[in-house]
């Protein structure tokens, strides 16, 4: 008999936003899926009503989007399966598997505190008790082994035990009607056919629950493997202090979805020494097998680096797009003339920018409106003699051709003309072709500005007094 084929899925509960360590689930889940030649597909476990909000499934939606990581089939909502989930639970009641508890909120304290002291699971009475007021307010539990073991064959740890005596007997079936986690996720895992859960070690305790439900049903028990949490720099828990958690922010820091999609799968697990790749060799290289058992550390340098190689290979009209879209979140609008020539100019700034504001930040000297006001160090660079020489590199600048290497070879002609340095003028012209922001090196700046704004700010500064 074939094996089945392959069925990932990633479910996130919609009460919050996507965190990173959601999405890296996602991910290893299609990647799996792709490796394999199976499907990914999409569960919204919303069955807490009152934390699950709209808000949230489109936040998930939308951050999945942008990481493009994408189901093969329309997501399913867990919530709308409940009658399902209801149907299943009398399956088990009616094979002896399930059983009404009738035990009173007091009355459970009671047993909890007992079980804590005593080191045990709780156990209910009701398990072999038959009930007098069958109709009376009650819940249906699980009707757990009470010996031996429950072996997992996890994917990423091994194998790991647990004995049945300490996993107490779950809720399936809340006294309002209303399904359980651990009931839901088993029914609708099944239903959809999926055949691997990839998912955080946070749920190893759930998977023996949810191993033993499998197995009351009489159904094939999934592959699972439970890989670690992210962590910060520090090796903490990821928080806020770390700088993003959720997936949109890193959008909003300027990092590309393929960084994060390349960042993200290298978190936790690799290919020898490859840092770079495409989605198509991660997929081709890809099995959980080969995720790390310990937690994996979030890299604010090496997300730099990865995120900088795709800055240099991405499209600079699309580029072009996202610095716009920086501009506006910082409410400054860009000159209408500066618009058409923004690709352009990010083709030549774009060069060391680990992020998109970066690109943003380095256009700051093209964005400056004449006449520049120069900072106090360039006026104390432009001396007499300095105001002198720049005026007669000021008639080579205008009959150069405006092309990197004419313009490098320009500038180095006109320094041995003159029997100085580069170091006697340079930095002067920097200040007034920039007014003091941040600026690329000679020749990329002169190119960024154009002729006519190069000559024009040259014009402003050499026309003014010289400085005291």
């Amino acid at each position: 008999m074939s094996p089945r084929p392959v069925v990932t899925r990633f479910a996130p509960s919609p009460t919050g936003f996507l965190h990173i360590g959601g999405a890296r689930t996602a991910l290893f889940n299609q990647l799996y899926a792709r490796h394999t030649g199976g499907r990914f597909l999409l569960r919204v476990e919303d069955t807490d009503r009152e934390r699950s909000t709209d808000a949230a499934v489109a936040a998930i939606f939308e951050g999945l989007s942008w990481l493009g990581v994408t189901p093969d089939a329309e997501p399913v909502f867990q919530h709308a399966r409940a009658d399902r989930h209801r149907e299943a639970v009398m399956e088990l009641l009616a094979a002896g598997r399930a059983y009404r508890c009738y035990l009173t909120v007091a009355e459970l304290e009671t047993m909890r505190e007992q079980a804590r002291a005593e080191g045990r699971a709780i156990r209910s009475p009701w398990r072999d008790r038959t009930p007098n007021e069958p109709d009376a307010p009650h819940v249906i539990r699980f009707r757990g082994p009470l010996e031996g073991e429950t072996v997992l064959h996890d994917l990423v740890k091994g194998e790991i035990r647990f004995r049945n005596i300490e996993l107490d007997d779950l809720v399936l079936l809340r006294s309002d009607g209303a399904p359980t986690y651990n009931l839901a996720v088993v029914v609708d895992d099944h239903d959809m056919g999926v055949t691997h859960i990839i998912r955080g070690d946070d749920h190893v305790n759930n998977a023996a629950r949810q191993t033993l439900i499998y197995q009351a049903f009489g159904w094939e028990v999934p592959a699972m493997g439970h890989i670690p949490l992210i962590h910060g720099p520090d090796g903490a828990k990821l928080s806020k202090r770390h700088g993003a958690q959720a997936v949109g922010e890193f959008a909003d820091m300027g990092y590309l979805p393929e960084a994060m999609r390349n960042y993200l799968t290298r978190l936790g697990w690799g290919h020898g020494d490859d840092e770079i790749f495409t989605d198509a060799q991660a997929a081709d290289w890809f099995d959980v097998a080969d995720v790390v058992k310990s937690p994996a550390r979030l890299d604010w340098q090496k997300l730099g680096f990865i995120n900088a190689h795709y800055l240099k290979v991405a499209d600079d009209v699309r580029l072009a797009a996202l610095v716009a879209r920086v501009f506006e979140g910082r409410g400054e609008t860009l000159p209408a003339d500066l618009v058409p020539r923004l690709p352009g100019l990010i083709a030549l700034l774009k060069e060391g920018a680990k992020t998109t504001l970066d690109i943003a930040d380095a256009l700051a000297f093209v964005m400056r409106r004449r006449p520049l006001t120069l900072d106090e160090r360039t006026q104390g660079l432009l001396t007499p003699e300095v105001r002198s020489r720049l005026g007669r590199l000021q008639g080579r600048i205008a009959a150069a051709t405006f092309e990197r290497t004419a313009l490098e070879g320009e500038i180095r002609a006109f320094a041995e003309a003159e029997g100085v340095g580069i170091g006697k003028f340079g930095p002067a012209l920097r200040g007034v072709l920039s007014g003091g922001a941040t600026a690329p090196d000679l020749a990329t700046l002169l190119l960024a500005l154009g002729r006519e704004e190069s000559l024009a700010r040259l014009d402003d500064a050499l026309g003014a007094p010289p400085a005291p």
